[in-house]
């Protein structure tokens, strides 16, 4: 769309698509709009999307938004090269009245038309992939193809999902009703009624640096389709992606109508904590977090005027109790835990396994034997270095090869780490994946199976039978939480325990997976991404209930 577009043509334009994620998301069957492969963005996208990102390198990113009073940026690609960006930095007593005065007409325009200008602003996203890939790719560490379909399309399809429930819910109560209430021989009592969904407010987004566009996609949309003006604070080292969608979304605003200030970037100087600042302003009335426990708790806690919605930090598990297809669940396991190396909130940690081993096809297995064949597992996966660096990324910070380096201290090393070389990028730091045996039964190892270890780190746990399995997870879902949980067996009772474990405490299970979905990976319009009931999150991407608290129905009633 280079043109203007009335509201009209908009929802024309997306009608359809929009009824398709509303059936997607009835039916929880697979649909994605968005392709996955890089080749289907036309032959010459690769290239004009890589042109496209580093001639935004060593200058000033304009977005001619209200309350700018100085540029800031300090991008480093986890691959090596600065980015040199700047970014307007607000002041936020200009900035947030500014974008509160845009509530009343994007209120007034109605669920359909805000729908219409999401959706227009993912399928301009979707066109320019290749270009968001690249941004993804070089703030978050993620390998090309993961930041292309994680950062692309997979996001874009998160977002969709967002607006389609943001709109179901909105339309669930009729815009007019007439109201008619007999009195016996007297005249009935007869009134006219009208029902408007009300935004709650400025809409603040926390970014995270590992998923910028995926965690921050159905936040952004799920508020923007409610009627509220959306806010975004990226991370300060994955300010580009969100930048972009941001420009992006203040590009369509504006063709359609609409004033771009209901989309504004909010980007922080170093130390400065702006986050801090801005969640407890008045203004803001709904904030959306993807970070670590302390500061979602600091929100839930501190942000009492605004509705949050955290995504945090949990220690997921997989109980390994039988299996029929060993070489199956080894080589789905190896994946899970080297994929973006382990920097996904959905990866394995704790692998918990019978100290008297398992039964599988391939014979019984002890312990000491599964341990060994999955860490032969993950070492032949990661053996060439090529399909080595497409799979890990790079590491995204320090603290993340700090733990790597330090994860021997804990118990014994089933499998060390290795550097692998990056033959186009030399300054990257990428590393293969340390498994390290502990034993569930010792007191002193449970401080390292019950904190979550972000990055490429997970335990083998020792434990005396698979009840002892269900009720260490059922412990650690209820204590520390978690975003997956994963199960290996061929006896029913087990399987039964661990899926009653999961439903009382709140947790998303995954069962004998030996294919190619794995643990860590969920499927927008069908899985849900969190569960909202235990620590690790108290919001689910996505549910009716992630959408339904970001607006209020306010009644008019006349006399008929």
């Amino acid at each position: 769309m280079a043109a203007e577009m009335t509201a009209a043509q908009l929802i024309e334009k997306h009608r359809p698509t929009l009824d398709q994620a509303l059936e997607a998301i009835r039916t929880r069957a697979y649909w994605s709009p968005h392709p996955e492969h890089p080749k289907a963005y036309g032959e010459s996208a690769a290239s004009d999307g890589l042109a496209a990102f580093e001639a935004l390198h060593g200058k000033r990113f304009e977005l001619d938004q209200p309350g700018t009073d100085d540029w800031t940026g300090q991008e480093v690609s986890p691959y090596g090269p600065e980015l040199g960006i700047s970014y307007p930095h607000p002041d936020v007593d200009v900035l947030l009245p500014a974008m509160r005065a845009t509530l009343p007409v994007w209120r007034d325009a109605g669920p359909e038309v805000r729908a219409a200008v999401c959706l227009e602003i993912l399928a301009r996203i979707s066109a320019r992939t290749h270009e968001f890939a690249q941004a993804v790719m070089h703030t978050s560490g993620q390998a090309f193809m993961m930041a292309f379909q994680a950062g692309g399309p997979h996001a874009q399809d998160r977002g969709m999902e967002a607006v389609a429930y943001a709109y179901a819910e909105q339309v669930r109560v009729p815009e007019q009703a007439a109201w008619s209430k007999p009195q016996g021989k007297r005249e009935p009592l007869e009134l006219a009624k009208s029902f408007t969904a009300v935004p709650r407010g400025v809409a603040l987004v926390i970014g995270c640096n590992t998923f910028p566009t995926w965690n921050g996609y159905p936040g952004l949309f799920a508020s923007l389709a409610t009627g509220n003006p959306v806010l975004v604070k990226p991370h300060p080292r994955a300010v580009l992606p969100l930048a972009l969608t941001v420009k992006v979304a203040r590009e369509v605003l504006d063709d359609a109508g609409f004033p771009a200030d209901l989309v504004c970037l909010a980007v922080d100087k170093p130390d400065e904590g702006l986050a801090k600042t801005l969640a407890v302003r008045p203004e803001i009335r709904v904030i959306d977090y993807t970070g670590s426990t302390a500061f979602g708790d600091w929100l839930e806690t501190h942000a009492r005027q605004a509705q949050v919605y955290t995504e945090k930090a949990g220690v997921n598990t997989v109980v390994i109790e039988s299996t029929d297809d060993y070489k199956g669940m080894l080589s789905n396991l190896a994946f899970s835990l080297s994929l973006y190396s382990g920097q996904m909130c959905t990866t394995p940690q704790n692998l918990l396994i019978p100290r008297e081993g398992i039964a599988t096809d391939a014979g019984p297995k002890s312990y000491d034997e599964v341990v060994s064949d999955l860490a032969g597992a993950v070492s032949g996966l990661l053996g060439d270095d090529a399909r080595a660096n497409a799979l890990l990324g790079a590491i995204v910070n320090p603290q993340v090869e700090e733990r790597i380096a330090t994860a021997g201290r804990l118990g014994e090393v089933a499998l060390a780490s290795r550097e692998v070389t990056h033959p186009d990028f030399p300054g990257a730091t990428v590393r293969t994946p340390v498994i390290v045996k502990l034993d569930g039964a010792k007191p002193d190892s449970e401080a390292a199976y019950l904190s979550e270890c972000f990055g490429p780190v997970s335990f083998a746990v020792a434990v005396d039978s698979a009840a002892d399995a269900v009720d260490l997870l059922r412990r650690t879902v209820r204590e520390k939480g978690a975003m997956t949980v994963g199960a290996y067996t061929t006896s029913p009772e087990v399987e039964q325990l661990v899926e009653q474990a999961c439903l009382e405490e709140c947790a998303q299970l995954s069962l004998n997976l030996t294919g190619g979905v794995y643990v860590n990976q969920t499927a927008a319009f069908s899985d849900f991404h969190g569960s909202g009931g235990n620590p690790a999150a108290n919001a689910v991407l996505c549910d009716s209930a992630f959408v339904a608290n970001r607006f209020r129905t306010v009644e008019v009633r006349r006399p008929a």
